[in-house]
């Protein structure tokens, strides 16, 4: 059975504020678009929420270091490293959304891996015939011979 968050955020940093505080961390003038309101701040987010976020700063920190490096990555990865519009357009994107479309892109744009030989021993099993139809109906065939019952008693 899976975790909660409540016990992930337990487990792994004693209790929220300590998470707040190192999500907080993370988040300075390298990755952060602040989009979080000021009277609540991060403490009035979910715990799942900020779990994802930790994991998502977390990552892009490790691999790309700041959003800058990361909207380059994209560019590379799509081809359109000249293209100061659609650069100017993903620096409006926060960290998250951007780390999401990094990763899709460099999915759907990796070279295609060989596909796996098949196998071409196969045992065919012989599947018994299905019965023959009549060639009319049991309702049918009653009334044809009620019919010819009534033809033969008019005679």
């Amino acid at each position: 059975m899976a975790k909660s968050p409540l016990a992930i955020v337990k487990e792994k940093f004693g209790d929220k504020e300590k998470l707040v505080a190192a999500v907080e961390a993370l988040t300075g003038e390298d990755l952060w678009v602040s989009r979080t309101n000021k009277d609540k701040g991060l403490a009035h987010v979910s715990n799942a929420k900020l779990l994802r976020l930790h994991e998502t700063f977390t990552a892009v920190k490790e691999k790309f270091g700041t959003r800058a490096k990361l909207i380059e990555a994209i560019l590379e990865v799509e081809k359109r490293a000249k293209d100061e519009g659609y650069k100017q357009h993903l620096s409006a994107f926060p960290v998250p959304r951007l780390w999401d479309l990094y990763k899709s892109s460099a999915k759907r744009l990796a070279p295609k891996a060989a596909p796996a030989p098949r196998k071409t021993a196969t045992k065919k099993v012989k599947v018994a015939a299905k019965p023959a139809k009549p060639a009319i109906s049991a309702k049918a065939a009653k009334s044809a011979a009620a019919k010819v019952k009534a033809a033969a008693s008019k005679k």
